[in-house]
């Protein structure tokens, strides 16, 4: 892949019409296909230490899902897991691709088992990572960013001059030789991304979606069972304080097929503090496993329950 094509990949998504939806995509290579689902306020550049390696193997497809990142953000859209799931299914469909490996990261690793249960038939692997979906825990922050009325407080947290003086003060530092650790940059992109009043919307509509005061309130492993055939890596960063490990750990033993690996030295964005050893796990998995081969006629394309 030339520098350009790279360049192209991982700065420039192309825009894709969705349902009258702008929908921005990341995507490049040649080979077997891996989608990439990013976290909540998130956006596929999430993956821009990861995308131009796997490229080289692999085609690479990563999404900005509606209301996140350079996607529309719709007033009345649908922010929940299932039709997180059709786009990307949609997504698929409108790049020609039949069939993916499913990554997802946070709350993208909830769409990827919601786009495994609706859409059997479509999935050949998947890689849950930090996942969301798999226990009722989560960080105390986004606990109390779903209290009822939190949202009318947003316009004096997330402001254009805070960004500006967050920047001002990261670029002090980074000619000092003090810079930001690559979860603190991802963590920053969240930030910067909800100073924009269309994103903060989204970002509530699909909080509430996913977490309540209690916790979060979706929870997969009624239907782990459902996706036994499917080859599943779960990686976890050992220092993850957004969603515990022993999340990863009940579900490795709800599927006893599945790989485990843990990111000792990682938070909660393992792909980006540690991209080399992402991408090797990632490749030796998909590799070393047979996709899985369901067809399951109640999910054809465009048929599936849930669709939107």
């Amino acid at each position: 892949m030339s520098d350009a094509a790279e360049l192209d990949m991982t700065q420039y998504p192309q825009m894709l019409e969705i349902h009258g939806h702008q929908i921005a995509v990341r995507s490049g290579g040649e080979g077997p296909v891996l989608v990439f689902i990013h976290g909540m306020a998130g956006s596929s550049a999430t993956w821009n230490a990861v995308l131009p390696s796997l490229a080289k193997q692999f085609t690479v497809v990563a999404p900005d899902l509606l209301g996140h990142g350079d996607s529309a953000n719709p007033p009345l859209a649908d922010y929940s897991l299932g039709a997180f799931a059709s786009t990307v299914r949609d997504v698929l469909d409108a790049l020609g691709h039949q069939r993916a490996t499913v990554l997802g990261q946070s709350l993208g690793g909830g769409v990827a088992m919601q786009f495994a249960y609706q859409f059997p038939d479509r999935c050949e692997r998947l890689v849950l990572l930090d996942s969301g979906g798999l226990g009722r825990d989560v960080a105390p922050l986004l606990r109390g960013l779903a209290f009822p009325g939190v949202e009318y407080l947003f316009p004096l947290v997330f402001t254009s001059a805070a960004c500006q003086a967050g920047n001002t003060i990261a670029a002090l530092l980074g000619k000092v030789g003090l810079r930001k650790t690559p979860q603190a940059e991802e963590m920053w992109r969240s930030y910067e991304s909800l100073v924009d009043p269309a994103r903060r919307a989204a970002f509530v509509r699909t909080l509430r979606s996913v977490i309540s005061l209690g916790g979060q309130q979706v929870s997969a492993h009624d239907r782990l069972h459902t996706g036994e055939h499917i080859p599943t890596l779960i990686v976890w960063g050992g220092r993850d304080s957004i969603i515990p490990i022993e999340h990863g750990h009940a579900a490795h033993r709800a599927l006893p097929h599945s790989r485990f690996e843990v990111f000792e030295d990682a938070g909660h964005y393992p792909h980006c503090e540690d991209p080399e050893r992402f991408v090797h796990v990632v490749t030796e998995f998909v590799r070393s496993t047979p996709p899985a081969g369901v067809h399951d006629e109640r999910h054809q394309p465009g048929q599936a329950a849930g669709s939107a």
